[in-house]
């Protein structure tokens, strides 16, 4: 199956990057590294750059580049450091930067890690296995406030006060210790019309906790501040995103590069000198074409924007 994976918007993505043969590229988000073998076998002289917070992402890596490693350097990483990373070792002036936001496959349909509300796991929901936040400390001891706030902001879930509530509740009785038990306290705080709903009643919760788990929405701000700095000009940053809250934070992270002045509208001349750092190469974001659908739902709701470094 992992030779046949089909990684999301691959033709827009190497279309968007607009890839020279020896060229510096960069892979933010290895995964299975669908985007990152295309990419690699579009080089001569020309390098990949493959970061992952995962380190099953990076092992397996050996085998999916196997034909092109020459060409691939593997830093096991979190993007949100990408400054750090990059900088550590003297890489700069990139061509191009790819980032796949959110969970990957092989950490969806492994059912250790504790992503999935379909398969009973313990709670754990980490990208990174060496990191310390788990799943398991989120649920049975973040406060009751910080829980709502969460299951709210990141997972948009309107009815997040009753379920913190809920997860109080059960947690001060035993601890929560399964994604199972955790789905059983989410639908135990529902309503019956928001169970018979279409939506499973726990997603919007697991995203939420895997959000906070992870920091991944304060990753891809600090990304995306590092990473437009260090592009050379006309390079490209592609980012993929798989929810509204990612891809408002790259849509005004990007807009932001591409105006420049920070002065108040009503100043009559600007006194910042900032300056727009990138052109914004699509103005809306890309989607997935009817017949990527077709071979893979998981890609619905994918964006994709691109912007050129000026």
């Amino acid at each position: 199956m992992e030779f046949i994976h089909k990684p999301v918007l691959l033709r827009e993505c190497l279309e968007g990057l607009n890839i020279r043969p020896e060229g510096t590229y960069l892979d933010g988000t290895l995964g299975r590294a669908g985007h990152s073998r295309e990419i690699a076998r579009r080089l001569t002289t020309g390098r990949l750059i493959c970061i992952d917070r995962d380190a099953a992402a990076l092992d397996a890596a050996e085998t999916r580049l196997a034909d092109c490693l020459e060409q691939v350097t593997l830093i096991h990483g979190n993007f949100g450091d990408l400054g750090q990373l990059l900088d550590s070792r003297g890489i700069s002036g990139l061509d191009g930067m790819l980032f796949d936001l959110g969970v990957s496959s092989p950490q969806l349909d492994d059912p250790e890690r504790g992503f999935s509300y379909m398969q009973d796991a313990p709670l754990d929901m980490r990208m990174d296995r060496s990191e310390p936040l788990t799943a398991d400390t989120v649920v049975n001891q973040w406060p009751q406030e910080e829980l709502k706030r969460i299951l709210w902001q990141y997972g948009e879930e309107r009815y997040a006060p009753q379920i913190a509530a809920a997860i109080v509740r059960r947690r001060a009785e035993r601890p929560i210790t399964t994604t199972f038990e955790l789905v059983d306290v989410i639908k135990s705080a529902m309503p019956g019309q928001a169970l018979r709903e279409k939506q499973h009643p726990a997603k919007r919760c697991f995203q939420a906790i895997r959000i906070a788990v992870n920091d991944e929405l304060g990753a891809v701000d600090r990304m995306l501040q590092a990473a437009v700095p260090r592009l050379a000009p006309g390079g490209r940053l592609c980012v993929i995103s798989f929810h509204s809250l990612e891809d408002r934070i790259v849509k005004n992270g990007l807009a932001a590069f591409a105006k420049g002045c920070t002065c108040p509208p009503d100043f009559p001349v600007c006194v910042c000198g900032r300056k727009p750092e990138v052109r914004l190469v699509n103005k809306k974001p890309i989607t997935s074409t009817e017949e990527e659908l077709d071979e893979n739902p998981r890609a619905r709701s994918a964006k994709l924007r691109v912007a050129e470094k000026r």
